[in-house]
């Protein structure tokens, strides 16, 4: 075994405090957040089950893996909350000054669309 997987060999969490495997060295049944949401599940408030760890740029880097089989189906959202959405993306694309509907949305920073603030007509 390389030195540098030997460095984050801890199945047993003696060194780390929780179970730590290398980099892509994670047995079958632990995922990452990423890896559920893929998988259309999420951890379901169960707590961290290991770690993988690899030296990366600045430092060790570490993500946690919790268990598939105790993981969740993703929520969805309801038909209310899907137009609550669609409602404030609307209104993000809106312009206050001309209320003309744009294909991007309004700059914060500008408060209205690119035509207004360049002073032209829409």
């Amino acid at each position: 075994m390389a030195r540098t997987r030997a460095a984050f060999h801890d199945p047993e969490g003696d060194r780390y405090g929780l179970p730590t495997f290398w980099w892509r060295g994670a047995p079958p049944g632990y995922a990452t957040r990423r890896q559920l949401r893929a998988a259309g599940l999420r951890p379901g408030g169960q707590p961290i089950a290991a770690q993988v760890m690899w030296r990366g740029v600045g430092g060790d880097r570490v993500a946690y893996l919790y268990k598939v089989d105790l993981a969740r189906p993703k929520r969805t959202a309801t038909p209310a909350q899907r137009a609550a959405i669609d409602k404030a993306l609307l209104a993000r694309r809106t312009c206050s000054t001309c209320h003309t509907v744009r294909w991007y949305f309004i700059p914060r920073s500008l408060g209205e669309c690119l035509d207004c603030a360049e002073g032209g007509t829409p």
